[in-house]
């Protein structure tokens, strides 16, 4: 990748992650410091189908989207902290202490956070944090390995 301004925008995003609707869940790149830390959002829309069922009367995200969100953003900076093959891709090989602190209800916009703990040449941990405005919903330590 020739620099973060590469990753800004949902179309640049679309070009690097193999993630598709409905489990894209990274709208837009903010700040990317190569084996570093990025900085993304995700929009919470009432129109994402898992509020159907979690809850009817009471929306929430899944925890555990809200991780795939985290997830996905340390993907990317796992991607681009690396060096790569043709095609190949991070995966998400591990999760330690991971938290839920508050709800993430339709409107709210989550602001994922990672920061790299460990790199090694194929692999990474990270610290991950979500927040919703300056509070703390989510955090968690990520493994990546790229295969």
């Amino acid at each position: 990748m020739d620099g973060v301004n590469n990753l800004h925008n949902i179309e640049d995003i679309l070009d690097v992650l193999p993630h598709r609707y409905p489990m894209l869940l990274v709208d837009k790149v903010l700040d990317f410091q190569p084996k570093k830390k990025i900085i993304a959002i995700k929009n919470v829309s009432y129109n994402e189908n898992y509020f159907q069922g979690h809850y009817p009367d009471k929306p929430i995200m899944p925890g555990v989207l809200i991780i795939e969100a985290l997830a996905q953003a340390g993907g990317l900076l796992m991607l681009y902290s690396v060096e790569q093959e043709n095609d190949s891709l991070p995966y998400f090989a591990g999760i330690d202490k991971a938290k839920f602190r508050k709800p993430v209800q339709p409107g709210d916009q989550l602001k994922l956070i990672c920061d790299i703990i460990n790199f090694k040449k194929r692999a990474a941990k990270v610290y991950a944090k979500a927040f919703v405005d300056d509070d703390l919903v989510a955090e968690g330590r990520l493994l990546f390995a790229m295969k």
